[in-house]
């Protein structure tokens, strides 16, 4: 990995000299747009609405629209008067309980590498934070854009995150909330019992992206074997209206039971075989039918079952 800024962390008087690396990565798979004829690739152009000529590079400027159909020019100078100061410092405003946060203001996580000479100071920042419970609320200015970030203990390193300033954050009332009774104690409980069956401990590598995989498989199908091969639609399930809240639930229970993690408390004792209804019939007209269809008569026995 390639450090993407270096600089410090400062904090009163301390400083840590710290390197920040990408800690997410993202491998989409990108699409040509192509003609169908002839699988020509398909190029986009900058073209003018006035007149649908095509505008060369150097004659684009930008331009903020004000009012309907009214713009302001925006010269280089003009950004350049407003640029906050790249200072290369990580400048800590204060700290504050991390359950305090709306979770929704992180959005992208860095990783905080510590340099040279700076270790005793960045492990002193990292376990006063894991003993306070709290994080460190800062300012830096990363590719010339200043931004909100939270510096958070992560195991043996410190991870700065990015974050959304609050006024970015949609207001809650725009939505609708829900509607309808409480639920009953009944359905909360049998919520909670099946949230418990369902319970495992954490194994990140559980977690794969399964919409990516099956369609690096179908490309290399199709690459193997040509367009002309048909796909194969995928199933989707078509949401019900859920009548019953508690039948719903047991039922979730029932399939739950069946993991693995949950098999002792919830496997159902097998019960023994039920006499069919079928047994009026007389003993010797029952062996003459096992005699003549054994295999016919257990089938039936296991139905009844």
């Amino acid at each position: 990995m390639r450090a993407i800024w270096k600089g410090t962390i400062s904090f009163g008087l301390v400083s840590i000299p710290v390197s920040l690396y990408p800690a997410i990565r993202r491998e989409d798979l990108h699409f040509r747009l192509l003609r169908g004829a002839d699988h020509s690739v398909v190029n986009y152009k900058r073209v003018a609405e006035n007149d649908g000529k095509e505008v060369p590079w150097d004659k684009i400027v930008k331009g903020y629209e004000y009012e309907k159909g009214k713009f302001v020019i925006i010269k280089d100078e003009d950004f350049r008067r407003v640029d906050v100061e790249a200072t290369q410092t990580v400048d800590i405003i204060n700290f504050v309980a991390l359950e305090e946060v709306n979770p929704l203001l992180f959005y992208k996580p860095y990783h905080l590498e510590v340099a040279k000479g700076g270790g005793k100071a960045y492990i002193l920042l990292r376990d006063a934070l894991e003993k306070s419970g709290k994080i460190a609320i800062a300012r830096v200015v990363i590719k010339t854009r200043q931004h909100l970030a939270a510096i958070k203990p992560q195991g043996k390193n410190l991870v700065l995150e990015l974050m959304h300033f609050p006024d970015e954050l949609r207001d809650m009332s725009e939505l609708k909330a829900p509607e309808g009774s409480a639920p009953a104690k009944a359905e909360i409980n049998m919520a909670q019992k099946l949230i418990e069956s369902m319970t495992t401990p954490w194994n990140p590598e559980e977690y794969k992206d399964e919409y990516r995989e099956a369609l690096e498989e179908m490309i290399e199908d199709k690459v193997a074997n040509g367009d002309s091969k048909p796909v194969k639609a995928a199933k989707t399930k078509r949401p019900t209206n859920v009548i019953d809240l508690v039948a719903v639930l047991q039922e979730s229970l029932k399939k739950s039971g069946s993991r693995p993690a949950s098999t002792s408390s919830t496997k159902t004792e097998k019960k023994p075989a039920a006499k069919s209804t079928r047994t009026t019939k007389s003993s010797s007209t029952a062996k003459a039918a096992k005699k003549s269809a054994p295999a016919k008569k257990s089938k039936s026995r296991r139905k009844a079952a």
